[in-house]
C-alpha cells in the first residue's frame, strides 16, 4: 500500500482534521483517508452546481417555449374529430 507524508500542514487544517478524527474515533491517518476519498464526490457536486447555474441563467435570459397547448385548442380539436 502506498503512503503519503504531508509537511508544513497549516495549523488550522491540522486542528480541523484532528477534531474530526476524534469525533469519528479515528486516527489522523484514517481521517485523512476518509477526507481524501471525498474529493471525487465534491468535484462531481461542483460540476453539477455549475451545470445547474448555467441552466438557471439560460432560463432567466431565454424566453421559454410554451410547454402546453391552450385548453381551448384542445377542446376545439376534440370537437372536430
Amino acid at each position: 500500500m502506498r503512503s503519503l507524508q504531508i509537511r508544513d500542514l497549516p495549523d488550522d487544517v491540522y486542528e480541523a482534521l484532528s477534531f474530526r478524527a476524534q469525533a469519528e474515533h479515528r486516527s489522523l491517518a484514517q481521517q485523512a483517508i476518509v477526507e481524501l476519498r471525498r474529493i471525487p464526490e465534491l468535484t462531481a457536486r461542483e460540476r453539477r452546481l455549475e451545470v445547474l447555474e448555467g441552466l438557471k441563467k439560460r432560463i432567466e435570459t431565454e424566453p421559454s417555449p410554451p410547454l402546453f397547448r391552450a385548453p381551448e385548442d384542445l377542446i376545439r380539436e376534440d370537437r372536430e374529430r
